[in-house]
């Protein structure tokens, strides 16, 4: 293979049109890096060729287009380009199965599916959450198939709709399975962030899931406060306000919500599944956030008729102000109340393709009791109509 590819493409990301891969691709591009979007969505990489974000990432379109007229970015379906790339990088993650245990088998299918098209001192880098040990494993098992590929694992780490911004203010943790590897793997993310963090592989696959796993058990503490003084009869708000008031040791505490999305919950089952099911806080973290949507549920039982009752859900997506619906505890609260309500209504002015969504104003003027999911901000300016709003999140 030449090794002289500066006539192609210096990147290529395969599952570069989903949440992981479009900020990164618009920030290479941006770095003047030419980037190739690998991808079975063909929506959504025709979105990017039109210049459209194919979900929210602010401040990502004017990048965007800018980098689409110098002819930076390019889309395809077919793996096989990969072997015009320098670089090679992976938004496929380790999922859960049915059991809550690591299905390390995604990983090798992919990397089975791309051995035809590597070739030798190519530079692959990990991007997404992947189970611990699973980078030198990789590492071996290449060096069986006779590919001698610098292997790196840099786990992406940005807030969801902030990728941009995050990846040009944050560090990036880089490992690699040789000095080779890591370095290769820092010039190229040095292209975009301030600064690296160079460490084992393994020890970056736990700093990703410790990461997230810490975040998960911080929001299933403040909403066991909150269900402690809920159910106590006291206004967690002001409980909240008190302890972190002027009070620098309690800044950092969240308010309490439903924590969902693709991450959180799944990163902090991976942690157990590793340590044996020994995880006890991961465990009551995962008790604690996705029981608070039955513990919504038992207080709207025991103050409302809901079998008379139209309940109106505002918020489908996982978290405010975005319109990623992975994960969302709020299908599973409507999933609940379709059993205890007369009638269950949702509404998100983000989200696209739930055809079951109706219009805020509609939901509001239609129910007889609101639910607070996702509180985005524009909900702050709605007119309720006096209707009254179950809020966790102490929005309103």
């Amino acid at each position: 293979m030449a090794q002289d590819l500066k006539d192609k493409y210096k990147v290529a990301i395969i599952g570069g049109a989903g949440h992981v891969g479009v900020p990164l691709t618009i920030c290479f591009a941006e770095a003047g890096i030419k980037t190739l979007v690998i991808d079975i969505n063909t929506v959504a990489m025709e979105s990017i060729m039109n210049g459209e974000l194919p979900f929210i990432e602010h401040g990502a379109e004017s990048l965007l287009k800018s980098a689409l007229a110098k002819k930076l970015i390019e889309c395809t379906t077919e793996i096989s380009k990969i072997s015009q790339c320098n670089a090679v990088i992976l938004t496929i993650g380790t999922p859960v199965d049915e059991f809550l245990n690591p299905t390390n088998q995604v990983v090798k299918k992919c990397i089975d599916d791309l051995l035809p098209y590597l070739h030798d001192n190519q530079l692959i880098i990990f991007r997404s959450t992947i189970f611990p040990g699973t980078i030198d494993w990789l590492d071996k098992y290449l060096q069986l198939q006779n590919k001698y590929i610098k292997l790196a694992f840099c786990p992406e780490r940005v807030v969801q709709g902030n990728g941009i911004l995050e990846l040009k203010s944050l560090p990036q943790i880089v490992s690699g399975t040789s000095e080779e590897a890591i370095q290769a793997a820092s010039e190229l993310f040095l292209k975009i962030a301030p600064e690296v963090v160079c460490v084992k592989p393994m020890e970056a696959e736990f700093a990703k899931l410790f990461n997230n796993a810490y975040r998960y058990i911080e929001f299933a503490t403040t909403n066991q406060f909150y269900m402690i003084a809920q159910s106590a009869g006291i206004d967690y708000q002001k409980i909240l306000y008190a302890m972190k008031h002027n009070y620098p040791r309690s800044a950092k505490i969240p308010g309490p919500g439903l924590a969902a999305g693709p991450c959180l919950l799944k990163d902090t089952m991976q942690l157990a599944a590793f340590s044996g099911n020994q995880f006890t806080l991961g465990h009551a973290a995962m008790n604690v956030n996705e029981g608070l949507v039955l513990y919504i549920l038992d207080q709207l039982s025991q103050t409302y008729d809901l079998q008379n009752m139209v309940v109106g859900i505002m918020g489908m997506a996982f978290k405010a102000d975005i319109d990623d619906t992975r994960s969302s505890l709020s299908y599973k609260l409507k999933k609940s109340l379709l059993f205890k309500a007369k009638k269950v209504l949702t509404a998100d002015p983000y989200v696209q393709g739930d055809k079951e969504l109706i219009p805020i104003e509609t939901l509001i003027q239609e129910s007889d009791i609101l639910v607070l999911c996702a509180p985005h901000s524009l909900y702050k300016s709605i007119n309720l109509r006096g209707r009254p709003v179950f809020d966790v999140w102490g929005f309103f």
